[in-house]
């Protein structure tokens, strides 16, 4: 099957990694696969839901994932070796550099795998491709294998019903991770060393900011005599966007950029806080305080640029945490301390915030898949203790070991672990770098020993909760989460790629000054209407009005 196409664009499907499995290759094509659920029957080769080895007989999957800065070689990975022992299931890895682009020709051409794993796929591609047949229903497969998955549900709520489309069906098998700074994930880190070098405060506003970065790129913080500071850096990474943090000083809105506005969805990005943002950010860029590369690399290339061998280079840096930027295993993200949500001129200041701890679409099982018993009681087994704890945490007693009795964890309860600072410096291959489903609740995040040798948990709780928690949005304000139909999700995605792409390249060049702010503002707004974002709202508010009902 081909991908639907938006204006001769492949529909773009939001992601993080890729499964393939093989053994698992059917000629059934997808108008057939579309008739037929996903086999329940017995099957011979898989044992009983919770024996383990999971396949009687070695099996091959051939999988697809993204790089990971924290995995050297997924092939030759101590998670993988452990994961194959446990289940007889043995992995054949195509590792994408460009896992989009990959996930999208694959998609478009036909030639996809016979399962996606970590691409955390979004609820309305989830149901654009299982109406299509091409991602199969998992709710038989998961009433007759999935130990786990059947305990996250009753345990997590939401982790089922935000896993269910419209129509009823799971497509996808979700991640969990209850990751309370996670909650406040557009985070802006700065260099403390550098602040008390120049005898500078934490920037509280926007103008403050401006004048902290000014300091930083003409005072030599770093003291190398060189002007090769980078006053503020970002990525084409989600939560290291340039704008989304310092968008949130002139105008509050979700992770959709959507706000509710006397009871009615709103889009953020056309109205006129947006486009005082918009200068904003470009007064930075003119003037030098903003790198451009912040608009097109990676993250291993923004981790070059944090562990520069010559000295350190970075002053401002958007975030989540800093070892998106930095070695963990090193000393340098230890001179970064998060910077409050900033005060805009207007007096808007506020932090983004997402309420679930959940990950949609990160294990989904396409209609090539000949046995999906296989690969669905492998999804589930990443939901133990055990694997998750392995595959986040790395090997027991060398990356990690259970908590004493006197430990105290994080959030000042009896804790579960403690992580060693055993491993090597640079690329780790003991875990899968957070690549797949795993079960991390809250009580598991913070029941890791508050470690001072280990900090950065600590650090992370303690700086959401001082600095981003008091500013979180009114729950009247959030927007919940809409249910919709299958024709509505079919509407949004086609509309909402389209804005999208429009969105980001038109900011960008407004950004770096290709294109006059005020003099293209109308045409901006004119072709968004022509792009049918009234409609997409209008959907959004349907949805929105029917939970009043």
């Amino acid at each position: 099957m081909k991908g639907k196409k938006i204006g001769g664009i492949a529909l773009a499907i939001g992601l993080s990694a890729t499964v393939v499995l093989s053994g698992c290759q059917t000629t059934q094509t997808t108008a057939d696969a579309s008739k037929q659920p996903a086999s329940t029957a017995s099957n011979e080769v898989v044992n009983p839901p919770g024996v383990l080895p999971i396949t009687k007989e070695k099996t091959t999957l051939k999988v697809m994932s993204r790089t990971s800065p924290n995995v050297e070689n997924f092939a030759t990975n101590e998670f993988t070796k452990w994961l194959e022992e446990k289940t007889n299931i043995h992995i054949e890895w195509d590792v994408a550099t460009d896992p989009k682009q990959k996930l999208n020709i694959s998609m478009a051409s036909g030639d996809y795998p016979d399962v996606y794993l970590g691409f955390n796929i979004d609820p309305v591609q989830l149901s654009l491709y299982g109406k299509d047949g091409v991602f199969i229903p998992l709710n038989k497969l998961i009433d007759k294998y999935g130990v786990e998955t059947k305990k996250m549900f009753a345990a997590l709520p939401y982790t089922k019903e935000l896993s269910t489309a419209a129509d009823g069906n799971i497509y996808g098998m979700p991640s969990v991770n209850e990751c309370f700074h996670c909650m406040h994930s557009t985070k802006l880190w700065i260099n403390q060393k550098w602040l008390d070098a120049l005898g500078l405060k934490m920037p509280t506003t926007t103008d403050e900011f401006y004048e902290v970065l000014k300091a930083f790129k003409t005072k030599d913080p770093n003291g190398n005599k060189k002007a090769d500071e980078l006053p503020f850096v970002g990525a084409n990474i989600a939560n290291s966007y340039i704008d989304t943090f310092l968008m949130e000083a002139f105008i509050d809105s979700d992770r959709n950029m959507q706000f509710l506005k006397d009871g009615k969805i709103t889009a953020a990005y056309t109205q006129p806080e947006y486009k005082e943002g918009l200068k904003y950010i470009n007064k930075l860029f003119k003037e030098g305080l903003i790198d451009p590369q912040s608009l097109t690399q990676d993250r291993n290339q923004l981790r070059k640029l944090g562990e520069n061998p010559d000295a350190e280079i970075l002053g401002v840096i958007a975030a989540q945490n800093p070892t998106v930027f930095n070695t963990q295993d090193g000393t340098r993200w230890k001179d970064y301390v998060a910077v409050p949500p900033l005060k805009g001129p207007k007096g808007v200041q506020a932090s983004k915030y997402i309420p679930q701890g959940i990950t949609t679409g990160s294990f989904v099982i396409t209609n090539k898949a000949k046995n999906p018993e296989i690969a669905l009681r492998l999804a589930d087994f990443l939901y133990t203790e055990e694997a998750t704890n392995r595959a986040v945490l790395g090997r027991p007693d060398l990356e990690w070991k259970t908590a004493g009795p006197n430990d105290i964890g994080i959030n000042g309860k009896p804790a579960k672990y403690s992580v060693l600072g055993t491993s090597a410096p640079g690329a780790k291959n003991a875990t899968w770098g957070q690549v797949g489903p795993s079960l991390r609740t809250n009580e598991w995040r913070l029941g890791q020993t508050a470690d001072p040798k280990n900090p950065l948990e600590d650090i992370l709780y303690k700086e959401t909760l001082t600095k981003y928690e008091p500013y979180k949005p009114d729950p009247k304000k959030i927007i919940p989460t809409l249910n919709f139909t299958n024709e509505q999700t079919d509407e949004i995605a086609n509309i909402s790629k389209t804005i999208e792409d429009y969105r980001k390249e038109t900011t960008a060049r407004m950004i770096i000054g290709d294109m006059d702010i005020d003099k293209k503002w109308d045409e901006y707004l004119k072709n968004l209407d022509n792009m049918k974002l009234p409609r997409y709202l209008q959907i959004y508010q349907t949805a929105f009005d029917a939970l009043k009902k």
